[in-house]
């Protein structure tokens, strides 16, 4: 791609494609399944726009290069940067901080040098690619560096920064050793998007303490002139797309397959969540396993489907997890389990969105109960693929779709004892009350959809707004 001709440039820590080995035996490109890439795709094309990300392979370099007519540019990783930068400082290290510590998170020297080091290889880069006054939309939290490193190359650049995770309370944050580089690399953006207030305004407090910047409400005034305006844009799905999708005969069709192998049980359970410790997976099947264990559910009347999609497989938190939750589902089938009829069928494994939809519309009850969660996008693909208004959700307090789906059987994940109280509650609730529900939910998802998201941060972004005339304190 030629040198500056992109008008709208996104930049991710991963391209919006993944390779895959076609039957010949070569290679090609697929997109990758997602909501970002569907909002993004028309603006993109409108604008001439470019992403730049890693490719998902060490120690590889590709030139960039067009695919379904987006062009995409690749960041070249090492093997010790995938280590040190991805593996160790994002996921080792902020991932477990910005969930509220649900694991203790490692701070190590030689990781935080490789996340400056590659932050500023993606700054680099998308300043040879971004045209005069281009917008650049910095995402999540792998680079919260990018920000200030892209001003400081190309100060002309409209730039937003959007968080897909929660931000922590100053309690947490001030924990991270390098806090105030993290701060100050996001007070680069014009505008930076948080999925919740409450997130939005924990940046801005910690901007006021540890930075010493004046701010008032979402808005935080710098020595130069710029304003930085903090505000949440709660992230949604493409919601037509799964109705639509979850309204084909294949999926119908499929649906009633899933079911039937299960033996046709009264209450069918689902869960769907990448294995991570942030999800409750373990609370959640504990619960499950005591509803069947003392009586309140029947081996033959319920089952429990959980979909854990392989995550971060070389992190030691991941693979612990990963023999925790097996230990868990084959203590609680041998112990209640008889010939023909398993209580909990656990998947470790990734689906195709067709797949995932079946599940959707197979499931009675859909249960959501991550420990902390940015937003949840599986509970909003239940909620649009229940067009006939059947099916309920237990989501929890934790999760930011808590917010906005609030007829969802709503739970203290850690509460073992409520989490099956709340189950029990979906399950018998009336067809009627169960409808009331999900038709207020699906109110809610259907008209805040992920273009909508897009647009809206998007229109703020390219506001023009003034330098500011007040007297910043010091720094």
């Amino acid at each position: 791609m030629v040198t500056g001709t992109a008008d709208f440039v996104v930049i991710a820590n991963r391209l919006p494609v993944d390779r895959v080995t076609s039957p010949d035996g070569g290679t090609m490109w697929r997109t990758s399944p997602g909501g970002l890439v569907t909002a993004l795709e028309p603006v993109m094309r409108r604008n001439g726009g470019a992403w730049i990300g890693w490719h998902g392979a060490a120690d590889e370099k590709l030139k960039p290069f067009v695919h379904n007519g987006l062009h995409l540019v690749p960041v070249h990783l090492s093997e010790d940067e995938v280590a040190e930068y991805y593996e160790g400082f994002s996921n080792s290290t902020l991932w477990p901080l910005y969930h509220d510590v649900v694991a203790p998170p490692e701070f190590h020297r030689e990781w935080w040098d490789a996340y400056v080091r590659v932050n500023r290889r993606f700054a680099e880069r998308a300043a040879k690619i971004a045209k005069p006054d281009a917008v650049v939309w910095v995402q999540d939290y792998q680079l919260q560096l990018v920000p200030t490193m892209l001003r400081e190359l190309r100060p002309d650049l409209r730039i937003g920064f959007f968080l897909h995770i929660p931000f922590p309370p100053a309690e947490l944050f001030q924990q991270l050793p390098w806090r105030r580089q993290i701060l100050e690399g996001l007070l680069g953006a014009d505008l930076v998007g948080f999925q919740m207030p409450g997130a939005a305004q924990n940046f801005v407090r910690l901007v006021r303490q540890r930075v010493g910047h004046k701010t008032h409400r979402d808005m935080i005034y710098l020595p130069d002139g710029r304003t930085v305006l903090a505000q949440a844009y709660p992230i949604s799905i493409d919601a037509a797309g799964f109705e639509e999708l979850a309204r084909t005969p294949e999926v119908i069709a499929r649906a009633a397959e899933i079911r039937e192998s299960l033996g046709n049980p009264r209450t069918m359970l689902l869960g769907i969540d990448r294995l991570d410790y942030t999800k409750g997976l373990r609370q959640r099947l504990r619960a499950f396993g005591e509803l069947i264990s003392d009586g309140s559910l029947h081996v033959d009347d319920a089952v429990f489907v959980q979909v854990a999609t392989p995550s971060r497989e070389r992190v030691d938190q991941y693979k612990i997890l990963r023999d925790d939750i097996n230990r868990l589902v084959g203590r609680i089938n041998g112990d209640v389990a008889r010939i023909g009829q398993q209580p909990v069928t656990y998947l470790h494994a990734s689906y195709p969105r067709a797949e995932m939809a079946a599940l959707y519309r197979a499931a009675d009850v859909m249960v959501v109960t991550p420990l902390r969660d940015g937003m949840n996008l599986v509970a909003k693909e239940y909620v649009a693929c229940r067009y006939d208004d059947r099916g309920a959700l237990v989501l929890s307090e934790f999760a930011g779709a808590a917010s906005e789906l609030k007829s969802a059987y709503q739970v203290n994940p850690h509460d073992i004892n409520g989490m099956k109280s709340m189950m029990l509650a979906a399950i018998n609730a009336s067809p009627r009350e169960n409808a009331r529900r999900m038709k207020a939910m699906r109110k809610q998802v259907m008209e805040n959809d992920i273009e909508l998201w897009a647009a809206n941060f998007l229109r703020e972004l390219t506001l023009v707004r003034n330098p500011h005339a007040k007297n910043p304190r010091p720094v």
